[in-house]
């Protein structure tokens, strides 16, 4: 007989427990004028996880969070995966009928939120899901006091859940690029092994003060092991302003953070970018959506080589490739548009239509096999034997690799803009687009053309204090026409203040596509 516990590899609850018991009195968490040691973290996490299990909420479980950024959603995360519960985080941003669809779609039994923000919002949820329990972080009107349901029990050792490797610990949702958002179902193994390849790869300072900038309830999840393995800190900020990143970053010394490109534009257009308030910083690790090469360069410049990209989707968090600090060579400037090396602890091929490689240099498919791989989409086999054709997971990302073995995302499968039968990617075209001086953001979309059938559009947020004119705008068309050709310069541009971002900090294209799609159909009615 097989003993199957004998190969069992440790999974994120034997991690973070690990993690949590390095230390005792050394600091884990900053949070306003909150602070928490290791001992104290480990001690409010024993306390939720015996409450979770009191209100039957254990393995298979499935609980979602929303939260403003507090020491109770770190101190919850834990408890889930300590209790076995699989988690879901709600985006603070999101609207009650995007949470209702989430909570419905991934058949969640609890919810937890912090009732000083989201009170009327979980009756409203409640109204509309009346089997959805309640437990929210201190007294509220509808649900369960958390907090007092925990203080009521002693801190007991921590011990991990009797759950297998290939269980679900997480349930997240996808952008939604088209239609609705699918529910992706992510194992142990999974987010176990993406904490690995961190550890193995990513480059965190040896005394690591780790500033989270984004909701903690998505940004712990993806750095509560290497901190803890770190013997680092969190310092959380309670909402994102420029100031208030720069003030952080100097009261504490800030070593690392985590930040979505939009983010680093806003740092760089801050008058406080050009002063020695980033002293202390060792470590920007940037991902989630694509950066223009012209801004990063602008911020390398400023401040160093700091920077660290990391390349993932859902399906696949996080580690898929990563472009190290000293990779980030202002002597070879074309590779500030790459996403970095390939990890080698993943299989990843660019495949073309017929499911076969392409040739070095040419674009294809991005897709990876390897323990990452979600399990499915909930309640989407079509889709998910779609997305795992051929023994693959495509991930819908068109890419090349160079000669030196880097990753270059070339574009979305679904963002293509078919122009006079040649397709066009619009990320190499926000790409020209953004090393102009004056451009602060781009998104590129095709628009509807009674001759071409799209057309290329540029919709441009430009740099504080500047203003558009005509003559800008024959610049940049002239700078995309010389970088790309004609087929690529954008027909129009329009200029906003600002672009329509995702709950998780994306440019939303599919919402400013929408839009001159939505004009067209109105003027043919």
């Amino acid at each position: 007989m097989i003993n199957t516990e004998l190969h069992s590899p440790p999974i994120m609850p034997d991690l973070l427990i690990e993690g949590l018991n390095r230390h005792n009195e050394e600091p884990c968490l900053f949070l306003g004028e909150n602070t928490a040691t290791y001992r104290e973290v480990r001690e409010a996490t024993s306390k939720m996880v015996q409450a979770l299990l009191e209100q039957n909420l254990g393995i298979g479980s499935r609980v979602a969070v929303l939260s403003a950024n507090r020491p109770e959603v770190l101190y919850n995360i834990a408890a889930m995966q300590l209790s076995g519960c699989a988690g879901s985080p709600l985006h603070p941003l999101g609207s009650l009928d995007d949470h209702v669809y989430a909570l419905e779609a991934a058949e969640i039994d609890a919810l937890v939120y912090d009732p000083t923000a989201f009170d009327d919002h979980a009756a409203a949820l409640k109204d509309r899901l009346p089997n959805l329990k309640l437990l929210s972080f201190g007294s509220s009107k509808v649900g369960l006091d958390y907090l007092a349901l925990s203080a009521r029990f002693s801190p007991m050792p921590l011990s991990a859940p009797d759950v297998n490797p290939d269980d679900i610990s997480s349930i997240t949702f996808t952008g939604g690029t088209t239609g609705k958002p699918k529910c992706v179902m992510s194992t142990y193994r999974a987010t176990a092994y993406m904490s690995q390849i961190q550890l193995a790869e990513w480059e965190f300072p040896s005394e690591l003060r780790m500033l989270i900038a984004t909701p903690l309830s998505h940004a712990a999840a993806a750095f509560f092991v290497p901190v803890l393995q770190q013997g680092g800190a969190f310092y959380v900020m309670q909402g994102f302003t420029p100031d208030a990143f720069f003030d952080m970053v100097q009261k504490h010394q800030i070593t690392a953070t985590m930040l979505v490109p939009v983010m680093l534009y806003f740092l760089l257009d801050s008058p406080r970018a050009k002063g020695n308030g980033m002293a202390s910083m060792e470590t920007i690790f940037y991902g989630a959506s694509p950066i223009s090469p012209g801004r990063l360069r602008e911020a390398i410049e400023l401040w160093g080589p700091i920077f660290y990209q990391f390349y993932g989707q859902s399906e696949a968090p996080m580690v898929l490739a990563n472009m190290k600090r000293d990779e980030h060579d202002l002597t070879h400037p074309e590779r500030l548009g790459a996403c970095g090396r390939p990890t080698p602890w993943m299989h990843l091929a660019l495949l073309d239509e017929k499911g076969e490689q392409v040739s070095r240099g040419e674009p294809g498919e991005i897709c990876v096999r390897g323990p990452l791989v979600m399990k499915e989409y909930k309640d989407m086999p079509e889709q998910t034997r779609k997305v795992f054709s051929g023994g693959w997971l495509h991930t819908g990302d068109v890419g090349k690799l160079d000669e030196d073995g880097f990753l270059y995302i070339v574009d979305r499968t679904k963002d293509m803009i078919v122009t006079g039968g040649f397709n066009v990617f619009p990320r190499e075209i926000e790409d020209v687009l953004s090393r102009h001086d004056a451009v602060s953001q781009a998104i590129v979309v095709g628009v509807p053309d009674e001759k071409w059938g799209e057309a290329v559009k540029a919709v441009i947020v430009l740099k504080p204090g500047l203003s558009a004119n005509e003559l800008l705008t024959e610049e940049l068309q002239e700078l995309v026409k010389k970088a790309k050709g004609s087929v690529h310069s954008p027909k129009s541009i329009d200029y906003e203040e600002s672009l329509p971002m995702t709950p998780v900090g994306k440019p939303d294209k599919k919402t400013v596509r929408a839009r001159y799609w939505a004009e067209t159909s109105r003027d043919v009615g």
